[in-house]
């Protein structure tokens, strides 16, 4: 839960948020009030847009005011579970290693045919364009299938990013899920 040290981080996630609320999704996260997911999801409210907050009950962080709905949960990973099973997609912001973890826990799930949403690395500025490198380690050295790569797609930029919601989200359906 943190911004990271450029100022573009911040930035960009305001813009995220609210693009979120222009398209009318509605942003899932944490709750936090910190970090890239706190500053998209007050510019996502700020815009108009539906946040909903999902966040353990004894977690120290404060809780992100003006929410449409707050969802208290007894673990982190109740809180993960909680997150993962509302949304349609997963955008992956830059982060920590805790961001890391959720990222790697989803593609296990994708890799094991538990879900089939999409999950999105947005690489702002480079951020992430290290992670195809590594999958790409790892499936060289057949510690996973070859076709890992697809389990997941890496945006550089806000309208790729929101033309992959666009095309990803109209092509899911109901009987999808």
């Amino acid at each position: 839960s943190r911004p990271g040290k450029k100022s573009g981080f911040v930035t960009i996630a305001e813009e995220i948020g609210t693009a979120f609320a222009s398209e009318g999704w509605t942003l899932l996260y944490g709750a936090g009030s910190s970090g890239l997911m706190g500053t998209a999801a007050q510019a996502a409210i700020d815009a108009g847009g539906k946040v909903i907050g999902v966040i353990p009950s004894r977690f120290p962080e404060e809780v992100l005011p003006n929410l449409y709905y707050t969802i208290k949960t007894t673990t982190i990973q109740e809180r993960k579970s909680v997150m993962f099973n509302c949304s349609d997609a997963i955008v992956v912001l830059p982060g920590g290693i805790g961001t890391l973890e959720e990222f790697f826990e989803v593609l296990t799930w994708k890799q094991l045919g538990w879900h089939d949403k999409p999950v999105i690395l947005f690489s702002f500025e480079g951020y992430w364009d290290n992670i195809p490198k590594l999958v790409d380690n790892i499936v060289n050295n057949e510690f996973a299938q070859a076709d890992s790569q697809k389990l997941y797609s890496v945006e550089r930029n806000l309208p790729d990013l929101i033309s992959r919601l666009r095309e990803s989200l109209s092509s899911r359906s109901c009987s999808n899920e």
